[in-house]
This record gives C-alpha cells, structure tokens and sequence, in this order.
C-alpha cells in the first residue's frame, strides 16, 4: 500500500501532462514563425517596423500579473480563500489590461500605414503578436473561470489542479511574451 502511494503522488495529473503538451506545440509554432521572419528579414525589400511603446508597457503589466497569479497559487494552497480571491482577481485585471494595451498598441500601429498587407514585416508582427493575444486572451478566459470558481458557494472538493494548470499557462504566455518584445526589439 505505501509502495503504491508513493509511486501515485509521483505521476503528473492528466491536466496538467495535457497541457505541457499543448505548450510544447505552442513553443514549436512560435520557433517557426520567428525562424520564418528571420529567413524573410534578410531578403531584398524588407521594411523594418519600430515595436509600440504600449508593448513594453504591457510587458510590465503581465509580469506584473505572473506575480499575482503565483500568489494566488499560494494563497490557494494555503487555504486563505480571501487572499487567493484578492489576487486572482487582480491577475484578471492585470490580464484584460494586457490585451487592451495590446489592442491600442496594434490601432497605433494601423494609424501609422502599418498593416496586415502594407508589409512583408507588418503581415509577420500582426500574425505572430496576434497568435500571442489569442493565446492571453484563453489564458484571460481561464483566469475568470478561475475568478468565478473563487466566489462560487457551491462546495467542491478542495484541489489546487486548477490554479495551478492555469499558473503555468499564464507564465508561459509571460515568457513567451518577453521573448517576442526580445525577438522584435533586437531582430528587428
């Protein structure tokens, strides 16, 4: 009996491998759309593109809002339930506040001629950076799942999968985040 305890805390949960997976093929998609835009960023005709100030500004708010959610892992395990809803919602917020700036950084980019079809350069930022902000905006969605399941008064058992699984889809958006300011401020 305890030969087998110990060999069942050791096995990763369902959710969580499902989800390594699928940030493992998130990582592979990223490396070829950035491996492509280095390919087409030596050919004749390219156009550089200056990367908004509001992205750099939103890189400040995800990291931010990888601090909150990691607290409210925390507070979570803990069982401080009023920390825990404290920080998943300003995760939340500070998620949502990602997107809009995202958002306005794109609309300043359209109002400067930079579009999807103006440029070799513009199609790849819009596609790679947008693919970005879809995957933050599902990250958002957990995060309000997450959000309504903390002010929920419906009793569950208690198990902390499920912050945890959406903490470390929310880091990795974060760092696949610095990545691409890294990639686009320096490649460029």
């Amino acid at each position: 009996m305890e030969m087998s305890m110990s060999a069942q805390s050791k096995k990763i949960h369902p959710h969580k491998f499902a989800m390594w997976v699928g940030l493992a093929s998130i990582v592979m998609m990223f490396a070829g759309l950035t491996s492509a835009f280095i390919v087409k960023s030596s050919q004749a005709g390219w156009q550089d593109i200056e990367t908004p100030a509001l992205f750099l500004y939103s890189t400040v708010v995800i990291l931010l809002s990888s601090v909150t959610v990691q607290m409210a892992v925390r507070a979570h395990k803990q069982r401080e339930m009023p920390k825990y809803r404290l920080y998943i919602t300003v995760t939340a917020f500070l998620g949502a506040l990602f997107v809009a700036l995202q958002f306005f950084g794109f609309k300043g980019l359209w109002t400067q001629g930079i579009t999807f079809r103006s440029s070799i350069a513009g199609s790849f930022l819009y596609v790679i950076i947008g693919l970005h902000a879809l995957h933050v905006i599902g990250g958002v969605i957990a995060l309000i799942v997450m959000f309504a399941r903390a002010f929920s008064r419906k009793t569950r058992t208690y198990s902390s999968v499920g912050i945890e699984v959406v903490s470390t889809y929310w880091h990795f958006v974060d760092l696949l985040w610095i990545y691409l300011v890294i990639f686009f401020t320096l490649i460029k």
